[in-house]
């Protein structure tokens, strides 16, 4: 006899956070390793600061990886549990946080919906405080890439800027 129980996907949400952990130390000794090659030019300075970029790239493909598998058991979890409620289409949970501009709405909207199939007590202030607050998170942390990056002319191909007269 087969149970129709859902198991909570667990083991994998407490994977993709220890990733995004990992990940955002390594992100802070990133930033450190650039800011010290922008300030010192050296080959020494390139090589860590690029081996330390690398690691970072990886252990945040790694994060988002996990982050998705959780969030589509999560899904089918939702499905399973109110089979009436609204909730997205598989694709259409991985595929809104790779569509630009989207990926600044969608995918927070789309975290409640599965949210609120998967618990009758979903809808308390609390769970809908805690997506807000990792919503806000998100977003900040993408604002501080872009201007972490700087938006300079000289860090840019010349070609996408116009000439001077």
């Amino acid at each position: 006899m087969t149970s129709t129980a859902r198991k909570a996907p667990w083991i994998t949400a407490r994977s993709a956070q220890a990733a995004i952990a990992v990940a955002a130390v390594a992100d802070a000794f990133r930033a450190a390793a650039v800011r010290d090659h922008y300030l010192r030019h050296t080959d020494a300075s390139l090589h860590k600061s690029g081996f330390i970029s690398m690691f970072f790239v990886d252990l945040m493909t790694l994060a988002i990886a996990l982050f998705l598998v959780w969030l589509v058991r999560s899904r089918s979890n939702a499905e399973k549990l109110s089979p009436g409620a609204s909730v997205p289409s598989r694709g259409w949970t991985i595929g809104a946080w790779f569509i630009p501009v989207v990926n600044f709405f969608v995918p927070r909207q789309l975290v409640l919906d599965i949210g609120r199939a998967s618990s009758a007590s979903w809808e308390q202030k609390r769970d809908t405080t805690l997506v807000n607050l990792w919503w806000i998170a998100w977003i900040a942390h993408a604002v501080v890439l872009v201007v972490g990056v700087g938006w300079r002319r000289d860090r840019w191909p010349s070609s996408w800027w116009p000439r001077r007269s």
